[in-house]
């Protein structure tokens, strides 16, 4: 999970949320559409993990890097505004397969700086801290000086806060970026119904320690207590066994996995090793028999699409909740 990791390093206080849109106009803009920006509340001024940005208008030349910022977009019917996406970690979800098949995708994984100018994009929205790496050459201080202005998921620089308000503020602030605030309002209340539901399901039943399986052989690769995936374990039903681990992912030794004693494993499904093979290589290590999961063979599954910040999360907490108590959240 490489491209997660310099997300961990970036960690950083939530700085104060304001809202964003972009400009691809220049200086031969008509009055009238300069007016109807006005009238659409732009400009408009962001600050995004340590960047301010002003737009005048919505971006209308937009590439996605990393799938739950690519599904965001789709959810708030953005298609027509994306020249290109990259990186998938699964299958995006049916409702979005069919507007995703209209996007360009410029590379398998990470685009190269020059793909991404290829484009000519005047915006580029990325998931992790990785799709940014200046190592790469895609900073965002290198996108600027093209022009080109960025967001990055606020997963990925927020420490202490509450994940699922951060998700509500990431939706809206780019509903505002792109003047549909009423779809992204639309988006949170729905979002904050499906979430009271599940609660009111789960209100009387008692948390189950779950331990999160990413990857890893000499250590595990496990979601920590920050992030969206430690309040996804919560909202289901369940206690993060690594919750102490001040990050949204981190390697954890076996050792402690065994001393932790998780009644669930919660299996990440991403990539080439398959979620059969993951369950295999738990199963069949006798550091791990004891554990009362192994034991029992307890596991629940999710698409790592579903456990990062994006609009998977309501209908995957309550999915997780099935698993973690299965009959019990039956309507």
């Amino acid at each position: 999970m490489s491209r997660r990791t310099p997300v961990l390093i970036a960690a950083a206080v939530l700085l104060p949320l304001a809202l964003t849109a972009c400009s691809s106009s220049d200086g031969d803009t008509a009055t009238g559409d300069k007016a109807a920006a006005k009238s659409d509340g732009f400009p408009y001024t962001v600050k995004n993990c340590g960047v301010t940005t002003t737009f005048k208008a919505p971006p209308k030349r937009v590439v996605t890097m990393n799938q739950h910022v690519t599904e965001i977009m789709l959810e708030l019917g953005l298609k027509k505004s994306l020249v290109g996406t990259a990186y998938l970690d699964d299958q995006v979800l049916p409702k979005y397969a069919k507007d995703y098949a209209s996007v360009p995708v410029i590379a398998r994984e990470y685009p190269s700086y020059e793909q991404v100018l290829a484009t000519n994009p005047d915006f580029v929205y990325g998931g992790y801290g990785s799709a940014f790496t200046a190592g790469d050459g895609r900073s965002r201080e290198a996108l600027k000086k093209s022009g080109i202005e960025s967001r990055l998921n606020t997963e990925s620089c927020t420490k202490g806060d509450q994940p699922m308000d951060t998700l509500y503020e990431e939706i809206r602030q780019v509903g505002r970026t792109f003047g549909v605030t009423d779809r992204a309002e639309a988006w949170i209340k729905q979002a904050k119904a499906d979430n009271a539901a599940t609660a009111k399901k789960l209100a009387d039943l008692k948390p189950v320690p779950v331990f999160v399986y990413d990857s890893g052989d000499k250590t595990a690769f496990t979601a920590g207590g920050e992030g969206i995936g430690n309040e996804l374990i919560e909202r289901a039903g369940g206690t993060n066994v690594f919750a102490d681990l001040d990050k949204p992912f981190g390697d954890a030794s076996w050792e402690n996995v065994v001393a932790r004693k998780p009644e669930v494993i919660v299996i990440y499904d991403y990539g080439a090793t398959t979620v059969e093979q993951k369950k295999k290589r738990l199963l069949d290590d006798p550091a791990l028999a004891d554990v009362p999961a192994i034991k029992n063979k307890r596991f629940a599954v999710m698409p790592l699409s579903d456990a990062v910040l994006g609009v998977r999360v309501p209908a995957a907490v309550d999915k997780l909740a099935a698993q973690l108590h299965p009959g019990a959240t039956t309507p």
